[in-house]
């Protein structure tokens, strides 16, 4: 009676939403404004490629190429800073465009960072293994690091994927790496709220790759938005609507769904390697990662560590990152948890100063 006796107080008011026709209107009017400036402001969109830091190639082997970053003053940390990224996506999300660069944040500090580039695969990487990618690419990396700096280990900072190839390396060369940090990296790969984890469980990966060879870049991108199937295949282009007079903000979302959907195809034998082991077996909880004749032991780990995780992450949930906690072998273990999701931790107005300053000043400490 209660509701009955509101609407005859306001017969003006349509439905349990609560709009009034002039609500109606003037929201029907809004968005043809918008539509209408889209016209003109994609018209005018510029240059919304990727990249804000000036670089160059150092070192190559086959299609992995490293690069040094150069800043804008002189380097003044001695030990490099070397970044792994995921083989899934292309690296240069942290360094994506002038005010959304994890990269500048670590020049700006005096770091001197470079950052390894996996390439495109293509047919002839399908029998490239986990042994190629951690001991020859990665290990090649450090090496010429290590011999251009002059110094017996370097800092390594692992990313997704790449931090667990990270943490692979550390424990079978611990003399190579001084400092190791870990960002949104996935250590505990069967956690309860680990739906990639629990998709993965019945997958007959070698079928899969027997059929496939290499796995299409497109059907990785596809499953990782039907995590949230909701919010990144609809929400966010319906919101798309709202920035359509923004010049930059449309050239922000642009540049992003171009990281998005720019993704390599992945080596089928390391896929088939990594689901088996990391996914499956979870090797760094159970042991029975290998790489080539060498089982993974993080216990081996004993250089300091940052583990640096997402609060809200669901590729790789804050429990599955924690757990690197009580597997490693060193004493001077630290934890950062960053209030945001997956790819938040690179590019939000907070992780600029939050993330590189973390680093930095965890670094200094340890370069005394």
């Amino acid at each position: 009676m209660a509701t009955e006796d509101a609407n005859e107080k306001s017969p003006d008011r349509i439905g349990p939403l609560n709009f009034t026709p002039e609500a109606l209107v003037e929201e029907t009017i809004g968005m043809q404004s918008k539509l209408g400036a889209g016209l003109g402001t994609l018209r005018d969109v510029g240059d919304y490629d990727y990249g804000a830091t000036e670089r160059e190639e150092v070192w190559r082997d086959g299609k992995t190429v490293l690069y040094r970053f150069h800043p804008k003053k002189q380097a003044l940390a001695r030990t490099p800073i070397l970044v792994c990224y995921a083989l899934v996506n292309r690296p240069y999300m942290i360094d994506l465009q002038d005010d959304r660069s994890l990269v500048k944040g670590l020049l700006e500090r005096g770091q001197d960072v470079y950052v390894i580039d996996w390439g495109y695969t293509d047919r002839s990487d399908r029998y490239l293994t986990l042994e190629d990618y951690i001991e020859r690419f990665l290990g090649g990396a450090v090496d010429f690091l290590r011999d251009k700096h002059g110094v017996h280990g370097i800092n390594l900072l692992g990313v997704c994927q790449g931090g667990a190839f990270s943490l692979c390396y550390a424990s079978l060369h611990p003399e190579k790496v001084r400092n190791l940090i870990t960002m949104v990296t996935p250590v505990d790969f069967q956690t309860p709220d680990n739906m990639l984890s629990n998709w993965t469980q019945g997958l007959d990966v070698d079928l899969f790759i027997d059929t496939l060879g290499n796995v299409p870049a497109d059907l990785m991108n596809y499953s990782y938005l039907m995590l949230k199937p909701f919010r990144l295949n609809m929400q966010k282009y319906v919101g798309l609507v709202d920035i359509l007079d923004n010049k930059k903000a449309l050239e922000d979302f642009l540049r992003m769904e171009k990281w998005i959907f720019d993704s390599p195809d992945q080596a089928g034998e390391t896929f088939r390697q990594f689901i088996k082991q990391f996914y499956q077996g979870n090797g760094f909880v159970n042991g029975g990662i290998t790489i080539g004749d060498r089982e993974v032991d993080l216990g081996f780990i004993d250089m300091p560590v940052l583990n640096i995780y997402a609060e809200q992450d669901h590729l790789v949930p804050p429990d599955a990152s924690k757990a690197l906690k009580g597997l490693v072998g060193t004493d001077d273990y630290t934890e950062l948890s960053f209030r945001g999701g997956h790819i938040g931790i690179y590019v939000s107005s907070r992780a600029q100063h939050e993330v590189p300053e973390t680093i930095h000043t965890w670094l200094v400490r340890r370069s005394r």
